[in-house]
C-alpha cells in the first residue's frame, strides 16, 4: 500500500450546517438564511442541467457545498463500478466542493444495485480492498475524501475488528479522513452493545473533517437511522464527547424524512454551535493518535461470496437460511434484522418509482402501486447508483405484466410520466429567441431546421393519458376524460425549469413529428395539413416558441 498523499490536517473548517433538500430550495433561493454550508447527495447531481443543479449553481455563491456520496459502494468486492466514479469526478469539478465524502459500505453485486448502504463485514480481506478503492477514489478526484461510519442492524461472525478501528486504518494508510456520524454511533451502540465512547477514542482527533447528527426512530426490532426527528438527548451527549476529543469540527444536521420547516433545521444547527462554543471554549482536545493495527480473525466466506449470499437473500427469502450463520447474534435476532434490509429495499423501490410516476401512484393507490415497485423491482433490477435511473424499464414491464392488463392505458401513461422525469434532469440550454425567425423571409424559413430542446419529448398514444395526465395536477380546470379509449397527443417542455405536458392537436403533433426527425419547416407544414387542412402554422409556432420548444434554427445554404 502506497503512503498518504493527503495531510490530516487539511479539511476545511466549514461551521454548522445543514443538509440542502428540495422542499427548502425556495427558501434558500429567497432569502439566503444563515446557515454556515449545506451538503448535497451527490448522485442527484449527475445530471448536468434541469431545475436542482441550477439551484445549487446559485446557491455555491453563497454557501460552501459538501458533497455526499451514497451510491458509490466502496466496498463492493464485485459491483464497483469506474462509471459511477467518472460521473462523481464530473460533479466535483462543476460544483468544486469543499468536502467530498463517501460512505463505509457495499451496495452492488456485479451489475445489480440494490441501493442501500449495506453493512461491510471488518476483516482484512474487506481492509485491503477498502483501501484499494479510497486510493483509486482520491487519485481519481485529486483529492482527499472523507469515510463515513455506516448504522447497521447486523454484524458478521468474522469481524476482526470494530468499525472504528476498520476506519482508523484505513484513514492511516491511505491519507483520507473521516466523517464521523454520531447519530449512527449511537445507534449501532444499541443495536450491537457497542461502546460509543470506546469508537470515539479508537480514532485520532485530526483524522475526522466532518461530524453528522440525525434523528433515529427506535423499534422493538432495532433503532433505525431514518433522519425522520430531532437530533435525540444522548446522541448530543456523545457530540459534546466528539467535541472534546476532535474539536471545532465542521458539523451538519442531515434530516431525510418527514422532512420539516427549513427553521427547524436551522434551530437544530444552532443548538450545535451552542454545545460547541461551550464545550470548546473550556476544552483540551489533544490527545495521542490510537494504534491503527488490526487483530486477525477467522473468515468464513470470500467477500465477494458474503456479498453475493447477502444480495441472493435479500432477493429471495427462501435463500435466508444459508447467510443466517454468517452473522452475530440470536438467529432469531438476526433473522428479524436482515428484514429490515428487505424492507428497506422495498421501500427504495417504491419512493423512487412513486416520485417518478406520481400519476400512476394516484391511479392504483398506495398498496397496489408498493406491489407494483416490488413486482418491478425483481423483474428489473437496479442497475446504477444513480436512483433516477431506476424507473426507465416500467412501462414495458407495465406493458406484460398481467395484474394491469385491464388498464391497458398503463403503459403509456409510464411513458409520459418517464418523459417528464427525464425532462427535469435535462441540460440546461437557452431557448430560441422568436425574433431570430422573425428577421427570414417566408422563403428562407420554408427550408429551416429547427433543432428541439433537450428537455422535449413528443407523445402519441391510442389513450387519452395526457388529458388523464393533466386532469390529476394540482389546481387543474381539465376534466377527466370521458372516453379513455381514443388518441392522445401530448409534448413534455420545460419552461421555466418546471417539466410539464402541452396537449396536442392531431396537426400540431404530425408538425413536431416531422421537425423532430430533422425534416424542415416547410415539410412539417405539408404533413400537419394533410392531417388537418385548417391547421394554423403561425399560431401553433408561437405556442412553441413561448413553451421553449426549440433552442436554435438551421437555414437551408444561400443560393
Amino acid at each position: 500500500m502506497s503512503a498518504p498523499h493527503y495531510s490530516p490536517s487539511s479539511f476545511a473548517r466549514l461551521g454548522f450546517g445543514v443538509g440542502l433538500r428540495a422542499p427548502h430550495y425556495r427558501d434558500f433561493l429567497e432569502h439566503r438564511p444563515k446557515a454556515d454550508w449545506l451538503e448535497i447527495h451527490t448522485e442527484n447531481f449527475f445530471a448536468r442541467g434541469g431545475w436542482d443543479s441550477h439551484v445549487v449553481r446559485q446557491l455555491r455563491r453563497d454557501y460552501p457545498i459538501s458533497l455526499h456520496g451514497v451510491g458509490l459502494g466502496i466496498g463492493s468486492a464485485r459491483g464497483f463500478s469506474e462509471r459511477h466514479l467518472q460521473r462523481v469526478h464530473e460533479v466535483v469539478q462543476r460544483i468544486e466542493p469543499a468536502l467530498v465524502s463517501e460512505h463505509l459500505c457495499w451496495g452492488a453485486v456485479d451489475d445489480r444495485h440494490l441501493n442501500d448502504l449495506l453493512p461491510l463485514s471488518l476483516t482484512q480481506e474487506a481492509l485491503a480492498l477498502v483501501c484499494q478503492r479510497v486510493e483509486r477514489i482520491q487519485e481519481t478526484l485529486g483529492r482527499q475524501i472523507l469515510l463515513e461510519n455506516v448504522s447497521t442492524y447486523l454484524r458478521y461472525r468474522d469481524d476482526a475488528m470494530s468499525e472504528a478501528e476498520f476506519l482508523a486504518a484505513v484513514a492511516a494508510r491511505t491519507g483520507c479522513g473521516l466523517l464521523l456520524d454520531i447519530n449512527n454511533l449511537f445507534v449501532n451502540q444499541c443495536n450491537h452493545q457497542e461502546d460509543a465512547l470506546a469508537a470515539l477514542a479508537s480514532i485520532a482527533p485530526h483524522r475526522v473533517g466532518e461530524i453528522h447528527l440525525a434523528g433515529h426512530l427506535v423499534t422493538p426490532d432495532a433503532v433505525i437511522d431514518h433522519h425522520g426527528t430531532r437530533v435525540a438527548a444522548e446522541v448530543w451527549a456523545l457530540y459534546e464527547a466528539a467535541l472534546r476529543r476532535f474539536g471545532p469540527v465542521s458539523t451538519l444536521i442531515e434530516w431525510d424524512t418527514d422532512i420539516p420547516a427549513l427553521e427547524v433545521l436551522l434551530s437544530e444547527a444552532q443548538k450545535a454551535r451552542e454545545i460547541a462554543l461551550r464545550v470548546l471554549r473550556v476544552e483540551d482536545n489533544a490527545g495521542p493518535e490510537p494504534s491503527a493495527t488490526v487483530s486477525g480473525s477467522t473468515q468464513l466466506l470470500p467477500l465477494s461470496e458474503q456479498q453475493l449470499a447477502f444480495s441472493s437473500a435479500l432477493a429471495d427469502p427462501r435463500a435466508e437460511p444459508a447467510v443466517r450463520h454468517l452473522f452475530k447474534g440470536e438467529p432469531q435476532r438476526s433473522e428479524q434484522r436482515f428484514a429490515l434490509y428487505r424492507g428497506n429495499l422495498s421501500a427504495t423501490w417504491d419512493k423512487t418509482l412513486s416520485a417518478a410516476y406520481p400519476v400512476l401512484h394516484g391511479l392504483v393507490g398506495a398498496e397496489f402501486f408498493s406491489a407494483l415497485a416490488r413486482a418491478y423491482g425483481f423483474a428489473h433490477p437496479s442497475q446504477s447508483g444513480d436512483l433516477n435511473r431506476f424507473g426507465a424499464h416500467f412501462s414495458d414491464f407495465l406493458q406484460d405484466f398481467a395484474h394491469v392488463a385491464q388498464y391497458p392505458y398503463f403503459p403509456d401513461m409510464a411513458r409520459l410520466e418517464w418523459a417528464l422525469h427525464t425532462a427535469h434532469y435535462a441540460d440546461n440550454v437557452p431557448a430560441l429567441d422568436p425574433a431570430e425567425l422573425a428577421q427570414w423571409s417566408p422563403q428562407v424559413l420554408d427550408g429551416a431546421h429547427l433543432l428541439f430542446h433537450p428537455a422535449c419529448r413528443l407523445l402519441a398514444s391510442e389513450w387519452a393519458v395526457v388529458e388523464l395526465w393533466q386532469a390529476h395536477q394540482a389546481d387543474s380546470e381539465v376534466a377527466f376524460p370521458a372516453e379513455i379509449a381514443r388518441p392522445d397527443y401530448g409534448l413534455v417542455t420545460r419552461p421555466h425549469w418546471r417539466a410539464s405536458v402541452l396537449r396536442l392537436a392531431a396537426g400540431s403533433y404530425a408538425a413536431l413529428s416531422a421537425l423532430r426527425q430533422g425534416r424542415t419547416l416547410g415539410a412539417a407544414l405539408d404533413a400537419a395539413l394533410d392531417v388537418d387542412p385548417a391547421f394554423d402554422l403561425g399560431t401553433c409556432l408561437q405556442q412553441w416558441l413561448t413553451q421553449g420548444v426549440f433552442v436554435a434554427i438551421a437555414l437551408p445554404a444561400m443560393q
